[in-house]
């Protein structure tokens, strides 16, 4: 089992964090599909402020490259990211296009 963790911000506005939050307590069971499907076993995304923490646990199956190629065939998808976006906004450090992005392990005890 694999752990990786993301980050990703969300536009600094209380009624659109308000807004995400909520689709995210009820999200579309096409998404949970997705994500189940592709080999993701855990997911959590943990918030302060504005900026988002993902933590995902994965089996032996999971890619990001297929990942990403079943998710960009998928309009279900593609529809949540979307409007996923109206609520994001990528770090500073991010490439053109780039969203969620893998961080570096430090530290481990």
């Amino acid at each position: 089992m694999k752990r990786y963790c993301l980050a990703l911000d969300l536009k600094d506005d209380p009624a659109l964090i308000a807004e995400y939050e909520a689709y995210h307590r009820k999200v579309w069971p096409e998404i949970l599909a997705s994500i189940t499907t592709s080999g993701i076993t855990s997911m959590e995304i943990y918030r302060v402020r504005n900026r988002l923490f993902m933590i995902m646990e994965v089996n032996d199956s999971f890619s990001f490259e297929k990942k990403s190629k079943a998710d960009l065939a998928n309009p279900k998808v593609q529809e949540w990211e979307r409007l996923m976006w109206n609520y994001q906004q990528a770090l500073p450090s991010a490439r053109p296009g780039e969203k969620w992005m893998l961080m570096e392990k430090i530290f481990s005890l």
